[in-house]
């Protein structure tokens, strides 16, 4: 089945409902749902990575003041 929104006469607000709405179907179907076989191999990838200290882990928060600081 195939739906249509006009993106374009939307409003912001409009939008984020509907992402809101989609969101909560798909996780209320999650369970139903497989995960794609590539995806079992990019986690295995960053597992390794983590494992053998290629790859390192920041919180929440001073990853958003990183994120803010490259942007301004």
């Amino acid at each position: 089945m195939a739906t249509s929104l006009a993106l374009d006469q939307m409003t912001v607000e409009e939008k984020i409902l509907a992402m809101e709405s989609l969101w909560q179907d798909l996780c209320a179907h999650a369970p139903d749902m497989a995960s794609p076989n590539w995806h079992e191999d990019i986690l295995n990838s960053r597992q390794a990575a983590i494992e053998h200290a290629e790859d390192k882990f920041e919180d929440w928060e001073t990853a958003k003041e990183n994120i803010r600081k490259q942007i301004s």
